[in-house]
């Protein structure tokens, strides 16, 4: 139902099935494409700004620290790896400034690459007996030889939603962002919770607005660090927004006002910008822009 945002889709078949078979995995190696990044999570690219095209066999042995991603549908493996010391690399990249002349393919397979590389790094030693961690299957499972644990790339769940009264969409500011910079809603999912729970609780935490009805739209992985947003649309309360802290601003905007936001792009001297049109928060902006607040509706969010 959205489209047009980054980082939704790696173009690659995960291949499971190869994880388990380490001589498969290591033949693999020489003729891979290697997703480098540093210990940033920026991408390396070369002095025009594109990925830099480093085979395994150029990086010389398999490494123990490559993470395989995959297969892509020419049949070339894909690995990440956190780019050796000394490695030559012309440029670093952050992928949010890649995403926008990256093909989407490209720009997802760095994601996909970052987001496991930086579990691995924060994933050292077993969480329950603090013994260091065995890589397994390719990468996705950090067992621990002391007491057997198993431990597993993590994704935290976010809810992103556009907010509408029937009217008006209900957006706000966080400290920190640009001047005349505005947002959908969002937060983490909490432990005991569903997504339709977490929409109601962060729009009343945020805004003071009670949450009538909300229906989900689509995901997008945000590996900064490690998250997957999904997006709701929502009807309100036409209440006025009440801050608790955590947002600058948060208030109403009409039809009109959103619409001359997304045409004016990103020249904020004569009003508000909208968000970058890499995230879903825009694609959740322009859907409510174009469709409207979902009409009132009997089904429960908690």
């Amino acid at each position: 139902m959205l489209s047009g945002y980054a980082f939704g889709d790696a173009g690659l078949d995960r291949s499971d099935a190869l994880r388990g078979d380490a001589a498969a995995l290591a033949g693999l190696w020489p003729d891979a494409r290697v997703r480098l990044l540093d210990a940033d999570g920026r991408a390396a690219a070369d002095a025009d700004g594109q990925p830099l095209r480093r085979s395994g066999a150029q990086l010389g042995g398999h490494s123990s620290e490559a993470i395989f991603l995959g297969i892509d549908p020419g049949g070339q493996a894909h690995y990440a790896l956190q780019a050796p010391a000394g490695l030559d690399v012309p440029r670093w990249i952050d992928l949010r400034r890649a995403a926008t002349s990256w093909s989407p393919t490209v720009a997802g397979a760095f994601a996909y690459a970052r987001g496991m590389l930086h579990w691995r790094a924060r994933s050292r030693h077993c969480g329950a007996c603090g013994q260091r961690l065995e890589f397994q299957r390719g990468g996705f499972v950090g067992h621990c030889p002391g007491c057997g644990s198993d431990h597993y790339p993590r994704v935290d769940p976010a809810v992103i939603v556009a907010v509408g009264d029937g009217e008006r969409l209900l957006l706000g500011r966080q400290p920190g962002w640009v001047p005349g910079r505005w947002s959908v809603l969002a937060g983490f999912v909490e432990p005991g919770e569903t997504p339709e729970q977490a929409v109601a609780r962060e729009v009343h935490e945020e805004t003071g607005v009670r949450v009538l009805h909300c229906r989900y739209l689509a995901a997008q992985p945000w590996p900064f660090p490690g998250s997957l947003m999904l997006g709701y649309i929502a009807r309100g309360e036409p209440a006025l927004p009440r801050l608790d802290g955590e947002l600058e601003a948060a208030r109403w905007f009409t039809r009109e006002e959103v619409g001359q936001a997304l045409a004016r792009g990103e020249d904020a001297s004569t009003g508000p910008i909208m968000p970058s049109a890499l995230s879903i928060a825009r694609a959740l902006v322009e859907y409510w822009y174009a469709e409207g607040t979902p009409a009132a509706s009997p089904a429960s969010i908690g």
